[in-house]
């Protein structure tokens, strides 16, 4: 059994690295043809072709995670179907490879391809799409979603606070930062408007050329009197507990964050009374989405009892590619309306792996166990 696993682990690791390279390699040319419009827009030590090439390269890790169990469905139905067209699986199958033991054998190799898309999309795609937003930061004129930037909120004893970042600039620094305050009775108490900021030690922002407006109040039974005061500092030390994370979740796209600063803004927007529906969702899909390797190997398990005629096994892979892109397709249209329904969050994220799971457990059972 050990010839046989290395056997079919070479075969199907070769045929998963083949295909994975090629859509790659489709999807670098892509994103590098749309980096070519930013070119040399912001003159000659701006946004340069070198950037380009860098900010593409960077981006691989991102499509890497998202292409994983797509690539290991259509490498795993090649190798399956090239084997029962040669015969070669009949022959296995006399050695001894009966249909769980098969099904044992791939679970076992979906593991490990579970632990790499894991492993890429919570530790090596975050790094990585952060560095090339970074140059196209520092390149470019900075991060920003658009034309308000992002909006946080946070609680402070009896007062809150609502922060405006409006991009996010080179290594990382907020620029347009505004801060205002509210009492107890959701009352104005004063608005901060800081030309950049940066995230300080001790959990504080401190702020550059800081323009602050107090507005005073006074209630009293003879009258009603109300004054503002304006002041300039050329610095300000904000006690905040809102961290740099939290700032580049809200500026970019929550599927490129690791899964614990996406747990941490959740907890951050729960707190604070705001709705966490979207980012829930998408912490919910980081959890299940590198269990769809394991989901895929099962379903390419069947084409191995399949009988093949001269030519039919490219009808099968083209299968194979088609649904892996309806996979892809229904779980993005998943996470759409669940989060228009408010469906809940682990349901919607789970349920297209559970569906897919369904399937291939059907035709597992009836191409394989029937016969």
């Amino acid at each position: 059994m050990r010839t046989i696993r290395q056997l079919l682990y070479r075969e199907i690791l070769v045929a998963v690295g083949f295909v994975t390279l090629g859509f790659l390699a489709l999807f670098f040319f892509f994103d590098f043809v749309d980096e070519l419009r930013w070119v040399g827009k912001t003159g000659e030590n701006g946004y340069q072709l070198t950037h380009a090439l860098l900010v593409v390269a960077l981006m691989v890790p991102s499509h890497l995670y998202e292409l994983l169990p797509i690539t290991v469905l259509i490498g795993t139905i090649f190798v399956m179907a090239r084997l029962a067209q040669s015969s070669e699986y009949t022959i296995l199958r006399t050695s001894g490879l009966g249909p769980w033991r098969a099904l044992h054998t791939l679970l076992l190799l979906g593991l490990a391809f579970v632990v790499l898309t894991f492993a890429i999309g919570d530790y090596l795609a975050p790094v990585s799409d952060r560095a090339a937003q970074l140059i196209k930061a520092r390149y470019q004129g900075g991060i920003t979603i658009g034309q308000t930037g992002a909006w946080l909120k946070e609680k402070q004893d009896d007062h809150s606070f609502a922060t405006n970042v409006s991009s996010l600039g080179a290594k990382g620094r907020m620029q347009g930062v505004r801060i205002f305050e509210f009492d107890h009775n959701g009352l104005l108490v004063s608005l901060m408007h800081a030309e950049s900021a940066d995230v300080a030690s001790g959990g504080a922002w401190t702020l550059t050329n800081v323009e602050r407006s107090s507005f005073h109040t006074q209630d009293t039974q003879a009258t009603d009197t109300a004054s503002v005061e304006r002041s300039h500092l050329p610095s300000y030390r904000w006690p905040t507990e809102i961290s740099t994370e939290m700032v580049s979740t809200a500026l970019l796209k929550p599927d490129r964050m690791a899964t614990l600063d996406l747990f941490q803004y959740i907890r951050h927007l729960n707190a604070n009374g705001q709705s966490a529906q979207r980012y829930e969702i998408e912490f919910w899909r980081k959890v299940f989405y590198p269990l769809s390797c394991l989901v895929m190997v099962v379903l390419a398990l069947p084409f191995a009892y399949l009988h093949f005629r001269a030519g039919g096994i490219t009808t099968y892979v083209f299968g194979g590619v088609m649904a892996g892109i309806s996979f892809f397709l229904l779980n993005n249209v998943f996470g759409y309306i669940g989060n228009l329904q408010n469906w809940q969050p682990w349901l919607t994220a789970a349920a297209p792996g559970l569906i897919y799971s369904m399937l291939s457990l059907a035709a597992f059972g009836w191409l394989v166990l029937r016969r």
